[in-house]
């Protein structure tokens, strides 16, 4: 993590005008054909169909606010301008959002509607805007943040995902977004595959992170602390899959760096159908101190630098920070 910068202008101030126009031509246009994610599911969204994510090409916002349970760079004194996209790409049974991700609790939204949120956030003081769920709504999205530039908007665009991408469309997003926050939910594709539904994951998110990495490199903070570029990779460490949880962190350190900011989290429980349902009984309980004490410790291990911790799980004092 490279720290004492000086504050840097986003990427999107730079774009020339023409190739934003065409990136957003050419991901309305995937609209008809529906490529946008990792399933591929080819669905014209513009007729009405859905694919997986269950929704058309309208796009449909669940709330948005300044948010103060993001990761220190993010949320500074002022919070993370977050805008959560309702519906989702992915299907976890475990999902803590269900209503919003699976049950698409949420208004629709113009690509101008969402521009006129990021300015209000930006105006309450957030230091960035963070699209929670974007990748099904990555048109509206890009359009938006054009809108919002041209009208003055000048903070950092947080891409906040499931990892379930398409290197295509992300490369899409070159120049747009400027801090990828992936949330690597797997290293086990039939894990994914179970609580995720989401066939091929690893393969998926592991060239996704590389394009993100390529893209904006390791995270870098401002001499207040505050993220201004770069990767931040979430992983939630699962009952029952602490081999899942090391693979991510070798490939992080051997394939990535090992100066990658990973936020090792510990506050899984089982909401939604991995509360219910028999069949996912293995996910059915919080982890145990034991099991995230041995994730923490391979991470070490693999020599990855930028640790963001759960204290209260190490016996540490505190909430979170980076060890």
């Amino acid at each position: 993590m490279s720290t004492g910068k000086p504050a840097t202008t986003p990427n999107y101030r730079d774009l020339e005008d023409d190739e934003f126009r065409e990136r957003i031509e050419d991901l309305r246009g995937r609209y008809a054909d529906c490529d946008l994610c990792a399933y591929d599911c080819r669905v014209d969204r513009t007729a009405g169909e859905h694919g997986t994510c269950q929704v058309d090409d309208t796009a449909y916002v669940s709330t948005y606010f300044p948010h103060f349970g993001e990761e220190e760079p993010l949320k500074g004194h002022n919070g993370s301008g977050t805008i959560f996209l309702a519906n989702c790409n992915m299907k976890c049974v475990f999902c803590q959002n269900f209503e919003t991700s699976h049950e698409a609790e949420g208004d629709p939204a113009t690509a101008e509607e969402i521009a006129e949120m990021a300015l209000e956030l930006e105006a309450r003081g957030c230091h960035n805007v963070n699209f929670v769920s974007p990748t099904h709504h990555s048109p509206h999205l890009v359009e938006a943040v054009k809108i919002a530039r041209d009208r003055g908007l000048g903070v950092p665009i947080v891409w906040n995902c499931g990892g379930y991408e398409r290197v295509e469309i992300l490369e899409r997003l070159e120049g747009v977004v400027d801090i990828y926050m992936p949330d690597v939910k797997w290293g086990d594709d039939a894990a994914a595959a179970k609580y995720s539904k989401a066939p091929g994951y690893w393969s998926n998110v592991t060239d996704s992170l590389r394009e993100m990495h390529r893209q904006v490199g390791d995270l870098a903070v401002d001499d207040t602390g505050l993220a201004t570029e770069g990767l931040l990779v979430r992983h939630l460490v699962m009952p029952n899959h602490v081999e899942s949880a090391k693979r991510v962190l070798e490939f992080l350190a051997e394939e990535i760096s090992r100066e990658t900011f990973v936020d090792v989290m510990a506050q899984y429980r089982p909401y939604y159908k991995a509360a219910e349902e028999e069949f996912y009984a293995e996910i059915d309980r919080p982890i145990t101190e034991t099991e995230y004490r041995e994730v923490v410790d391979h991470a070490r291990e693999v020599g990855l630098e930028n640790l963001y911790l759960d204290r209260s799980m190490l016996k540490r004092g505190g909430s979170f920070g980076l060890f």
